[in-house]
């Protein structure tokens, strides 16, 4: 608890000295028990914050030194923001941190000395500021360090025997350009970017010329920052759709792949969602097995309010993640339909229904699932999530993984579908923070408990779903009689114990 409230003191000294104009720090909480929650922090399972990262968020204001009371920090990305001031020599105290960008900001001042403690740090990015002042010497003694950028600042004098195998001091003219100065080191510590021919720095020609094109880059840049203001503005009185859909009900449109089908092309494949080409039915919707005008057969999902925010970011959802991730095991998107008040999405037809359906019952003509059909389908089913945890980038947590969302294609391969609940997660990050979605049952016992979702949730709710496909049972099924949730898994424990 006193972890915590440490760090809940240092975040709220962070955010004082920011300035936030897109309100991305609004849920920071001074009384809260728990940062994890908050957006931009990461925590590790143990609840301790390691990660802060708000970049490109137009932050302005200073970087308080409250920063190095986060003593277990192991990344802080606050890149592409509009910060001033000197970078907290206190940075210096945060053992764990293995990676520092701080780059495209307004820093002012020299480079702390006090990294050079940062024995862990590895990748450090402290390029286009306005840093002056000789490189410390102490940076040479970060021996994990492997990437260093201090490009474009106006650093001065000699430089350091870098240890990192990568490494920029390119656009700081006063730096000792040929190492033959008394003071410098051998030219071949400069990175091959540097201009190594010219012995003297680089300066304008005349300050009359410099001075008019400062002036009329700060006239430019003070005209798209206003234009770029009234942009903001007015986006947030009008919130973006995915599509712009006046004027284009009638037109054939693509993105990438994808076409955007017409409703009445939809209406009239469905036959006008005709409840008797229901396939399934769900919380965001129903999907109607539909015929296409060249004989196509697709299944149709319609969001339920599907221009209402719900159903607008479940649409969103389904098309990017869908759009990111191309495999064998995950479900395909043909297209999609937008109009005022629908939205649809068109899929391939998965003439062998859902796993949920074909658990114990026989699907109209088709046999209960073998033995061997069903290993077949949870290799398929395995297949499809090692490809969204491993081989995306960033990777993808469904969140929803269930019997229900693995569809059978007409040689039984199963296939991943449903991306309408899933979140983007960078590799090097351990969870994401939510509210908590999903399907009771299904649900892993401590994202319930913390709304913290990573790789680790999808993989319990595959475990179920390998419990259902062995005992052909639904999760919940078990504990009908009892009046009880989620119950295969207390069935399940002592069979094995």
């Amino acid at each position: 608890m006193w972890v915590w409230f440490v760090a809940v003191q240092a975040l709220m000294g962070i955010k004082a000295s920011l300035h936030d104009p897109h309100g991305v720090l609004d849920n920071w909480d001074g009384d809260a028990v728990d940062p994890c929650s908050w957006t931009m922090v990461t925590c590790s399972s143990e609840s301790l914050v390691i990660g802060l990262g708000t970049p490109s968020q137009d932050l302005s204001g200073t970087l308080s030194p409250s920063i190095a009371n986060l003593t277990n920090l192991q990344i802080v990305l606050l890149q592409n923001n509009n910060i001033t001031g000197p970078i907290p020599a206190e940075i210096g105290k945060l053992s764990k941190l293995h990676t520092l960008d701080l780059s495209n900001n307004f820093f002012t001042g020299s480079v702390p000395s006090s990294l050079g403690h940062l024995r862990s740090l590895q990748y450090m990015r402290l390029n286009n500021n306005s840093l002056s002042g000789k490189v410390p010497m102490s940076i040479g003694n970060m021996t994990k360090l492997v990437f260093l950028d201090l490009s474009y600042n106006n650093l001065s004098g000699p430089i350091p025997i870098f240890p990192a195998k990568t490494f920029s001091i390119v656009g700081n003219p006063l730096i000792c350009p040929t190492g033959s100065e008394p003071e410098c080191f051998g030219t071949t510590l400069m990175p091959m970017s540097m201009n190594l021919n010219n012995t003297e720095p680089q300066r304008p020609k005349s300050h009359k010329v410099a001075v008019a094109f400062g002036s009329s880059v700060g006239a430019i840049s003070l005209i798209i920052i206003v234009f770029g203001m009234f942009l903001w503005w007015r986006q947030r009185l009008n919130p973006p759709m995915f599509f712009d859909v006046d004027d284009r009900l009638h037109e054939e449109v693509s993105l990438g792949n994808l076409k955007m089908f017409q409703f009445r092309e939809l209406q009239i494949a469905t036959g006008n969602f005709s409840n008797k080409n229901i396939l399934g039915k769900g919380g965001f919707g129903h999907v109607y097995k539909g015929t296409l005008h060249d004989g196509t057969i697709v299944a149709v999902k319609r969001l339920k309010d599907g221009s209402a925010v719900g159903g607008e970011i479940q649409f969103q959802t389904e098309v990017e993640m869908i759009s990111l991730a191309v495999h064998r095991n995950l479900l395909k998107l043909y297209g999609f339909c937008i109009t005022p008040s629908e939205r649809l999405l068109v899929y391939p037809y998965m003439s062998n229904g859902s796993v949920a359906s074909r658990l114990k019952v026989s699907f109209p003509g088709k046999p209960v699932l073998d033995w061997s059909t069903r290993k077949r389908i949870s290799l398929g089913a395995a297949r499809g999530l090692l490809y969204l945890h491993e081989q995306c980038d960033p990777k993808i947590i469904h969140r929803d993984v269930k019997a229900a969302n693995i569809l059978l294609d007409d040689y039984y391969e199963a296939v991943v579908g449903d991306f309408g609940l899933a979140k983007l997660l960078d590799h090097q990050d351990s969870h994401v923070t939510t509210a908590v979605r999903g399907t009771v049952g299904h649900i892993a016992p401590e994202y319930l408990s913390t709304g913290q979702s990573s790789d680790k949730t999808d993989v319990f709710g595959f475990g179920i779903l390998l419990l259902e496909l062995i005992t052909g049972q639904r999760a919940l099924e078990f504990g009908k009689a009892a009046n009880q949730k989620g119950a295969m898994l207390d069935w399940v424990s002592p069979q094995f114990s």
